[in-house]
């Protein structure tokens, strides 16, 4: 069964609880800043496994210390989804632990 796409009501409800986070363009968005270009690639490593935990997978963009994650759910063309949801909460309970802000 495909995912339903989110309302704007539904999607600020998630936000609420998503520091940080934001929408535009049909996807979350969310830029971490971490202490060097070592941790962000580590934080991306991290990510990565998530993903393929989920089988869904966000655009992930490293530049110097930052680590840029977009996210939406292609298969129902473009639009946020309970997958991306979930995936942006794993990503925001691992943060801490790679020191993002």
């Amino acid at each position: 069964m495909a995912p339903k796409p989110l309302n704007e009501v539904e999607i600020g409800e998630v936000l609420s609880g998503l520091p940080g986070w934001s929408f535009g363009d049909d996807r979350l968005v969310r830029e971490y800043t971490l202490d060097g270009p070592p941790a962000a690639v580590a934080m991306l490593v991290h990510v990565s496994t998530i993903q393929e935990e989920l089988d869904h997978h966000a655009s992930l963009t490293v530049t110097y210390d930052q680590l840029g994650v977009s996210v939406n759910t292609h298969s129902v063309g473009g639009k946020v989804t309970e997958l991306d949801t979930q995936l942006a909460t794993r990503i925001e309970e691992i943060a801490p632990a790679h020191g993002a802000r």
